[in-house]
């Protein structure tokens, strides 16, 4: 710790009072708050600095692996998980029992909802994506992370973005479009932390002593690209005041529309899809001691995914003033789209031919399983619901919400869930997880708690489509939309349930993977094994 570090903490220290001043000049309390928020986190850089001046640090081997950086993301995937779920629990009781809505505007549902959404994908699913990532590429390249302490920057960085958007949410402060996104000063200071992840993930392939590029890593880069074209475009807007979080989307009307849902569904193509294939493709012939199934077929079903998914997003917009060819060209892509996703969900599957027998003793291989199998049901459903006829009868409804579910929960959660079981103990230098009793636990309660959760939305949401097209013999409607908003309840009450379940299971993992790094030992029988008579 030298010059270099004195610099560090002087240009931090000026930053710091940068943003004091912006935040004391501020135009609205929001804009205040988000000020003083980047201030208390160059502050704390600051201090983290002082105390490390002057002692000495050892050298990294250019051997070793950077890992530290992946535990500290394991552990956030894990915390933002559980805050995430919670939310989701919280909103559904609101909507079964609208009394909860409290008076403090700050924790209604309107300002809970995509609170929730933002923790689940980006929290909880993108911590997960940047740490499986990092720890993925250095091991297929054999490589450590490229430059330097960089991929740090990108961590705390995300941690703060994550802050930032929640904080914004609850002032109730955002751009107002299909995804609420963030105001324009945090959708910049996202970009800046997304080009240094890429240059960490890219600078490591450049780097590999492995000459090939595991397929892997095809995922993870897809997905790490597209993202940022897909935010920059997305987020192209114009500040109302540079000392206020109101800003001016660069698009209007329909073309506004469809680039929101661009980005919107290619979030889903990319973000939920390609970088979780990437965690599956590495994960599954790990945990299985297998192969994988077909490498010709995983860069098939790469090349055809990632050139599809791009043109699937208007068939979010039929029956609008999208132009009807382009509601059409969305509608084909999208069914086109059900080969090369189930081409990945075949080659998962297959990847344990001659190892199904370790489904009965190992829980996380089991959740892997399963977590492909509603990857595979998500991506057959999408693009049956994306035809229009379909579409008229499930746009709008809760037919969506349980469609949507099903993927998060139970494609992205549990691949996500699994990979860290499967990851703490070789983080942490334990030979397994503290229980596999309790995995197969936490496996069943999700499973059980998503399968609750999609199946009545999809009842909810069909009897939605239903009440709400239905008409006498003199062309009026038949109900109201109040009488549709009261048929539902007993099926959020039933979803409500499905989500404690999930919830549980979460709290579950979290206490068993507290006693993993703690390197607790648990003597139990082997799970799937019948005890001797």
């Amino acid at each position: 710790m030298g010059l270099g570090s004195l610099v560090q903490m002087a240009l931090l220290g000026l930053i710091a009072i940068l943003f004091v001043t912006l935040g004391a000049l501020a135009q609205d309390a929001a804009f205040a708050i988000h000020m003083f928020i980047f201030a208390a986190a160059a502050a704390i850089a600051v201090i983290y600095l002082a105390r490390s001046y002057g002692q000495p640090v050892a050298a990294a081997s250019p051997e070793a692996y950077l890992d530290g950086v992946v535990r500290a993301g394991a552990i956030a995937t894990v915390f933002w998980g559980v805050i995430g779920f919670l939310a989701g629990l919280v909103i559904a009781l609101q909507l079964a029992y609208p009394g909860l809505n409290p008076d403090l505007e700050w924790f209604n549902f309107g300002r809970l909802r995509p609170l929730h959404t933002s923790a689940v994908i980006f929290a909880f699913g993108g911590n997960a994506l940047m740490c499986t990532s990092f720890y993925v590429v250095q091991r297929t390249c054999r490589a450590r992370l490229a430059f330097g302490n960089l991929a740090w920057f990108v961590f705390w960085g995300y941690q703060l973005f994550i802050v930032l958007a929640a904080t914004g949410y609850l002032l109730g402060v955002t751009e107002s479009r299909e995804y609420a996104e963030p105001e324009w000063y945090v959708d910049l200071w996202l970009t800046i932390v997304w080009i240094a992840y890429f240059l960490v993930f890219f600078g490591t392939i450049i780097k590999r002593k492995e000459p090939h590029i595991y397929v892997a890593n095809w995922f993870y880069l897809s997905f790490i690209v597209t993202i940022a074209m897909l935010h920059i475009v997305n987020n192209i807007s114009i500040p109302v005041s540079f000392l206020g979080s109101k800003s001016y989307s660069a698009f209007a009307g329909v073309q506004d529309a469809l680039i929101q849902w661009w980005y919107g569904h290619n979030a889903v193509g990319f973000f939920l899809t390609a970088g979780f294939l990437g965690m599956m493709y590495y994960f599954v012939p790990k945990r299985a001691g297998r192969p994988v199934y077909s490498y010709r077929l995983s860069i098939v079903h790469f090349w055809a995914l990632i050139f599809l998914y791009i043109w699937a997003g208007p068939h979010h917009l039929h029956y609008t003033a999208l132009p009807d060819w382009a509601q059409t060209l969305g509608m084909a892509f999208s069914v086109m789209l059900w080969m090369p996703s189930w081409g990945g969900m075949i080659n998962g599957l297959m990847t344990l031919s001659g190892a199904w027998d370790k489904l009965r003793t190992d829980p996380v291989l089991r959740m892997m399983v399963i977590s492909v199998a509603f990857y595979g049901m998500s991506t057959f459903e999408g693009p049956v619901m994306s035809i229009k006829s379909v579409n008229a009868l499930s746009h709008y409804t809760d037919w969506t919400i349980g469609h949507v579910h099903s993927g998060a929960l139970g494609w992205v959660g549990m691949i996500s869930m699994a990979a860290m079981y499967h990851l703490f103990p070789r983080l942490w230098g334990r030979k397994e997880v503290y229980s596999l009793q309790l995995v197969s636990w936490h496996v069943w309660l999700a499973t059980l708690g998503i399968v609750v959760y999609a199946s009545s939305m999809w009842v909810s949401g069909i009897m939605q489509g239903l009440m709400w097209r239905e008409y006498d013999d003199q062309g009026f409607l038949v109900y109201s939309f109040a009488e549709s908003v009261a048929a539902m309840h007993p099926y959020y009450v039933i979803r409500a349930f499905g989500g404690l379940l999930f919830l549980v299971g979460a709290l579950i993992m979290v206490y068993n993977l507290y006693r993993t790094v703690r390197g607790d030992t648990r003597a139990e029988a082997p799970v799937g094994v019948p005890a001797a008579a």
